[in-house]
């Protein structure tokens, strides 16, 4: 050990190249040096150091179909990199039989990637974490004799070596490697295991000196990280994840500083809000991070998508994974969030070439303000920043003066000139409308029976544990028993009825008595456990306790989080009986994996005709426990569909056989929402929307899974909801918005004096446009003075030019898009000469 690290002391300020790395760590292989490596600067591809953007897009949270327009727009926000994990669990359902068709078809989705000219991280783990179902591991890993997850533990250990080798010799045998020709730059093992590590100690630095050597003997070619692990072995690259990642140094000097997961937003739960990140925090957050030498960073998520079927995990993470992502769950640009980090990559490209051959230079320009100035033979590049939240700051920097926002930093690819501020929005803003485009649904219904004492699946003493009992082929389990109350009970004639308790390690439980709904509970994401303790109506005779106990996703994160327990655990009890309290815990139970509408394929097109469906007059309504039925054609036009449950409590919905996911709107968010400042320490609590309504109202449907006519929408009702107020909907841009402030730099007037074209300063443009096949139908605000509020909820200020109207009436009106020059003139003349101005604009499309 003494003596390989004294060898990488010496080669501290070289190139590590990555065959040589192998050959003498490993001796185990050899082949042509690889085109990919690093130094303490950069990842460096075919020779050239590279300052790489990155954005993550897992393809099973989106179609096929969707993937060339999603890398598409990757590409054109400025990414070079698309980042994936993969999904075990997805691709090995069951043991020794793969799976890489349909949304799981990888090799398909990095040779989109590489036709698109972008690189590939592939984040192998094969842990992933990601709010997906059991963290990616598949279930009947957790079966196998002697395991334990994620230690120095020999069938783990055997069974992940086993899979990520399959996976590297796929990408081998398709030659997608950057070494064979291919995309893939960086490949990933494990997945923040740092933490973990240090909870469970030698094992866990054992495991990763192991996964470090395992991984690194497969020969890719291309260089291995680990994120979030501070003692990644040489020659693996640790590096960083978080909101913020500027404070992160990599454990040798030699490695690049990385950023694999700059968290866009943050992930939905049922029952809470939903968060929202800022834009210019997060470029904020990006520019700071290039400023302390940083050279790759990762959007966590660039594209989120959805958790279809049940590979949501949590548990109670929402369907929808939309992350506050630049591209959106249903793949529209976010703006401003899209546009205004384009504008950031563009900036920081520009300085590219400075980044990479110069250390940084850092200079004190106030209590809260510096400067980086990058300086090399190739040029000279600074970023001013202003680290104050509440306060704008006028700074000196080489005999010029500079006005910095709060909580902001300026970018001059030269030293001199401000092209891009990560406060200051160039990018338009929109708003976005759900419209319906079908007529009401024409349901049928079916009612799934309550199961009973007398057909369970089996009977046994006492309660199981859940997991181990469904293996997770079904979110539900039904537990039944018998219970024999006595004529003479006191209740009968009283009428206070005996308190059924129900202690359950999650998720959610519905109990029936006697076939009829008394009562709901349910857990959340910070505490799954639950108990139900309410009155129940018995009778004298037998009564027949039912309760459906269900999961609502694996849990995905935490120490050994295969041993955590779901379902009716106990005790079960009943108190306010002539015998005081009675334990029903290790009496007979029943049991029965999952509903009979599943076990009969409701859901799909055969198994839907297998039953006697009801409708009109005779269809159930409100009914818990009731499967509903629709044909519908599919709508014209290229916009996303979804659809609107918000009239529905819980359950799940599938679309010609194909599970959308689960739904639950009947869970409210709770939280503290209200006004979002950009400017200070972001964290997921901060920027909350939602509160008091549901978590997730609108489930997202893709368009490829439509026929043009006769689709079968399936939904499967718990609570019982009403299926009335289903709709289909599209989304679309309801508005568009421009926040300019008048001498606002932007790059194009950059590039204009850079080449010569102009001499003197520009003043910026208000670029408007509306969706393709929108056009703007009105101007619903506009101001050049000082306005106040955001886009769709603008209001006149203390200042006001009264034609700031007129130009956008001239120019826009009828325009699928139009651009208006900021300045007095154009407005009517300066109504407050002495005032910093801007302009707010709205603009509606139809």
């Amino acid at each position: 050990m003494a003596s390989r690290v004294g060898m990488w002391e010496e080669m501290r300020a070289k190139t590590v190249s990555f065959w040589l790395v192998v050959v003498v760590l490993s001796s185990l292989f050899c082949w042509v040096a690889a085109s990919v490596s690093y130094d303490k600067k950069a990842i460096i591809v075919n020779g050239q150091r590279r300052i790489l953007i990155s954005g993550s897009i897992h393809y099973p949270r989106s179609s096929p179909e969707m993937w060339p327009d999603l890398i598409q727009k990757a590409k054109e926000g400025g990414l070079d990199v698309i980042e994936t994990y993969v999904f075990w669990n997805g691709h090995e359902p069951s043991q020794g039989k793969y799976y890489f068709e349909g949304r799981y078809d990888l090799v398909r989705f990095l040779k989109l990637v590489k036709q698109a000219g972008l690189y590939v991280t592939l984040r192998i783990g094969p842990y992933v974490c990601a709010e997906w179902n059991f963290g990616g591991f598949p279930v009947w890993l957790k079966y196998v004799p002697g395991i334990n997850f994620r230690t120095d533990n020999e069938p783990f250990k055997w069974h992940m070596q086993r899979f990520t080798k399959k996976i590297v010799d796929m990408m081998k045998s398709e030659r997608l490697f950057e070494s064979q020709g291919g995309p893939i730059i960086l490949s990933q093992i494990e997945n923040e295991y740092g933490p973990m590590e240090y909870e469970l100690g030698a094992p866990g630095r054992a495991y990763t000196e192991w996964a470090a050597k395992m991984a690194v003997g497969l020969g890719t070619g291309v260089p291995w990280i680990m994120c979030k692990q501070d003692d990644a072995p040489d020659p693996i690259i640790n590096t960083c994840n978080g909101f913020y990642c500027d404070y992160f140094s990599p454990n040798k000097a030699y490695k690049p500083k990385m950023w694999t997961e700059a968290w866009t937003g943050w992930f939905t739960e049922f029952g809470g809000p939903v968060p929202h990140r800022p834009a210019e925090d997060l470029a904020f957050s990006v520019a700071r991070f290039i400023q302390k030498g940083g050279s790759f960073i990762n959007y966590y998520m660039y594209h989120g998508g959805t958790n279809f079927g049940r590979t949501a995990g949590g548990p109670f993470i929402a369907t929808s994974y939309d992350y506050d992502a630049p591209l959106d769950e249903y793949g529209l640009l976010r703006q401003p969030k899209w546009g205004h980090l384009k504008d950031l990559h563009r900036a920081i490209k520009l300085c590219e070439s400075a980044l990479v051959s110069a250390d940084p230079t850092v200079t004190r320009l106030g209590n809260y303000e510096e400067a980086h100035v990058f300086q090399s033979k190739s040029g000279c590049a600074a970023f001013l920043a202003n680290y104050n939240p509440s306060s704008y700051a006028k700074v000196s920097f080489r005999n010029m003066h500079y006005n910095l926002p709060p909580w902001s930093i300026s970018i001059l690819p030269d030293c001199k000139n401000t092209v891009y501020n990560t406060a200051r929005l160039g990018a338009q803003s929109a708003t976005m409308k759900m419209t319906p485009v079908s007529g009401r649904f024409a349901w049928q219904s079916y009612n799934e029976e309550t199961s009973s004492y007398e057909d369970s699946s089996f009977t046994t003493v006492g309660l199981l544990e859940q997991i181990n009992t469904t293996r997770d082929v079904s979110d539900y389990l039904w537990y039944s028993t018998a219970v024999k109350i006595g004529s003479n009970e006191g209740f009968l004639r009283s009428g206070k009825y005996p308190v059924l308790t129900v202690l359950s390690a999650g998720h959610a439980l519905h109990v029936f008595i006697n076939g009829q709904l008394s009562g709901t509970a349910y857990g959340s994401l910070e505490n799954p456990k639950l108990t139900f303790s309410q009155g129940v109506k018995l009778r004298a005779g037998v009564n027949t306790i039912s309760l459906l106990s269900i999961a609502v996703g694996l849990p995905n994160v935490g120490a050994h989080f295969e041993t955590w327990n779901a379902g009716v655990l106990g005790p079960v009890s009943l108190n306010g009986l002539n015998e005081g309290r009675r334990d029903l815990s290790w009496q007979k139970w029943s049991y029965q994996v999952g509903l009979k509408g599943e076990a009969l394929s409701l859901h799909s097109l055969s198994g839907s005709s297998s039953v006697e469906w009801v409708e009109g007059s005779l269809m159930a309504r409100g009914q818990p426990l009731t499967w509903y039925k629709a044909i519908f054609n599919a709508p014209g036009g290229k916009a996303p569909l979804a659809l609107d449950m918000g009239s529905m409590g819980k359950g799940q919905i599938w679309i010609n056989g194909q599970n959308v996911g689960r739904y639950w709107p009947a869970y409210k968010a709770t939280g503290n929402c209200g006004d979002c400042n950009y400017a200070g320490t972001y964290r997921e609590t901060k920027c909350l929307s939602n509160c008091g309504e549901a978590s997730q109202r609108w489930y997202h449907v893709p368009s490829s899974w439509l026929n043009p006519t006769g689709n079968l929408l399936v939904v499967f009702e718990e609570w019982g909801g009403n299926p009335a107020g289903i709709s289909l909907v599209e989304r679309e841009i309801e508005s568009v918005c421009a926040d300019i402030y008048e001498w606002q730099p932007t790059l194009m007037n950059y590039e204009m004096q850079a080449s010569g074209k102009v001499n003197r300063p520009l003043r910026p443009k208000a670029h408007l446009w509306c969706a393709p096949g929108q056009k703007i139908t009105s101007i619903k605000f506009a101001s050049f003075g000082t306005p106040v509020g955001a886009c769709g909820n603008y209001h006149e200020g203390s200042c006001h030019a009264h034609k700031s109207y007129d130009a956008f009436e001239r120019s826009c009106i009828g325009m699928n898009s139009c651009s208006v020059t900021v300045a007095p003139e154009i407005f009517g003349g300066d109504p407050c000469p002495s005032v910093m101005k801007k302009l707010s604009v709205e603009a509606i499309c139809s």
